[in-house]
């Protein structure tokens, strides 16, 4: 009998053991299970691709090179990249980095980069410099989101001439009706904050719209532009695709959200729609940071 119980446990460990553990589940807007050939498929026959990603997640930062590699395997030298990460004043640097007038070690000292940047942005970088690929800083520089945070819009204004040329240009529309921007005011609520900051959608909206603004002048003859952020910034198809749907309605704009769950299968419910296509990591992943 004791034998009988142990090899009954034993198979049971070994199952265990054995069982798929898949380190992500990529989903259609409608929540069907799809995989990354009909993604790199779809994306190739847009204009621009708006990648939201989670931040600290080595699994997205890994299928995020692995897309662009595959883009410029149906694009070549047609294929964009920009980033949320590096912000317009840094465009200069980057440039020269590119074109290998900047050597890592200088670039890393000078550049202002987010600490995951080796581990999750330099590979993308250097997969544009060994491509001969343009890669665009897109972001606003921080300086001027947080002017905005403090005194709104209106604090732009007096910015000078060349200041203004690292920002959409302005006035910036906004709506704060958006779902997004108005959630953000209402979390600051449900967290108790007794002074709710009425600018802080407006600082993320500045962003949404300066990111928009340089995807959409770069996303012309034929090219795709391939963007990375925080994947809030297109969630819904808010954010960074308002704007480009003011600035260019004509565009064929594919998203992408990235999501966490205690099991990658099935979709959870209520997640179907937030993007066309939705990739899933399980959340006890570990973390780049």
């Amino acid at each position: 009998m004791k034998t009988l119980i142990f090899s009954i446990l034993g198979l049971f460990l070994m199952t265990s053991m054995n069982r798929d553990m898949p380190a992500y589940a990529i989903y259609n807007s409608k929540g069907k299970a799809t995989d990354f050939e009909k993604l790199v498929k779809e994306a190739a026959e847009v204009d621009v691709v708006l990648f939201g990603e989670l931040h600290n997640s080595p699994v997205i930062h890994w299928l995020e090179l692995e897309l662009t590699r595959s883009l410029h395997q149906i694009k070549g030298n047609r294929l964009i990249l920009a980033a949320e990460m590096f912000e317009s004043d840094n465009a200069l640097i980057i440039n020269e980095y590119l074109n290998g007038k900047v050597k890592d070690k200088n670039f890393e000292a000078e550049a202002r980069l987010w600490p995951n940047y080796k581990t999750d942005y330099k590979p993308l970088l250097q997969f544009a410099r060994d491509s001969n690929l343009i890669f665009v800083p897109s972001n606003i520089p921080r300086r001027y989101a947080a002017i905005v945070n403090r005194e709104g819009f209106e604090g732009l204004d007096s910015l000078s001439s060349e200041a203004k040329n690292l920002i959409a240009p302005l006035p910036v529309a906004y709506d704060p009706e958006l779902p997004g921007y108005k959630s953000m005011i209402e979390m600051m609520g449900e967290n108790g904050g007794e002074h709710v900051n009425n600018n802080l959608p407006k600082a993320q909206a500045v962003k949404d719209a300066t990111m928009a603004y340089n995807i959409a002048r770069n996303a012309v003859n034929g090219k795709i532009v391939l963007h990375f952020h925080g994947t809030y910034h297109s969630d819904n198809f808010e954010g960074i695709v308002w704007y480009l749907k003011r600035l260019k309605p004509e565009l064929k704009i594919l998203t992408i959200n990235s999501s966490e769950q205690d099991e990658v299968a099935p979709l959870e419910s209520g997640s179907e729609g937030i993007a066309d296509y939705i990739i899933v990591v399980p959340t006890s992943m570990t973390k780049t940071y």
